[in-house]
């Protein structure tokens, strides 16, 4: 039996960096994290002015509020006079207000063959006016599979008299007239705002 040669365990260095755990990063500076020299301060009653940082510091010291960085990039950084922790409050309320009110266009696709029936295109319009009506725009096209591209105009007419249908009853307005992509032949329809 061949014995492995001992090797004792190596120890850390006592200043090596130590990898961030579980913590996040604050997203601004505060109070002594501040490096510039000067800095433009901001606040609830007070006049904007630029100040050195110790300046700045001992005012929101005297405040009893905390001095935060909140535009690094400018020059002076500004820097405003508030409590951080209820600045952090109303930020996370106004972004969750934006994403609320933030409207996501959605875009539904119907698919035609080029020799679809009018009974199957009365049908796929009900869908397109109820997709419409909803807020989404709609994506049509017909699918030429093998030698079916032969009737690009055929599929053309199609996709222009089930756009005529939806501008007529006034639910749909045309956003592109058709065009070929591949084996597609695809337009775009975008609802019509109601007042």
């Amino acid at each position: 039996m061949i014995k492995k040669p001992f090797k004792p365990p190596v120890k850390k260095k006592p200043n090596a960096p130590r990898p961030n755990r579980g913590r996040r990063e604050a997203l601004h500076k505060i109070n002594k994290f501040i490096t510039a020299p000067e800095v433009r301060v901001i606040g609830d009653g007070l006049e904007s002015s630029i100040q050195t940082l110790p300046n700045a510091l001992k005012l929101a010291e005297q405040m009893g509020l905390d001095l935060v960085e909140i535009s690094p990039n400018a020059e002076p950084p500004v820097c405003k006079i508030v409590d951080y922790n209820k600045f952090l409050y109303e930020q996370k309320k106004k972004q969750k207000e934006l994403k609320a009110n933030a409207v996501v266009n959605e875009v539904k696709e119907i698919r035609f063959g080029p020799n679809t029936d009018e009974h199957d295109v009365d049908f796929k319009l009900k869908h397109a006016t109820k997709f419409l009506n909803e807020g989404a725009k709609v994506r049509a096209y017909v699918f030429f599979k093998g030698r079916t591209i032969i009737y690009k105009e055929r599929g053309e007419e199609l996709l222009m008299r089930f756009a005529d249908k939806l501008i007529e009853d006034g639910i749909a307005k045309l956003e592109s007239s058709p065009k070929q992509e591949g084996k597609k032949m695809i337009i775009l329809l975008s609802p019509v705002k109601k007042k």
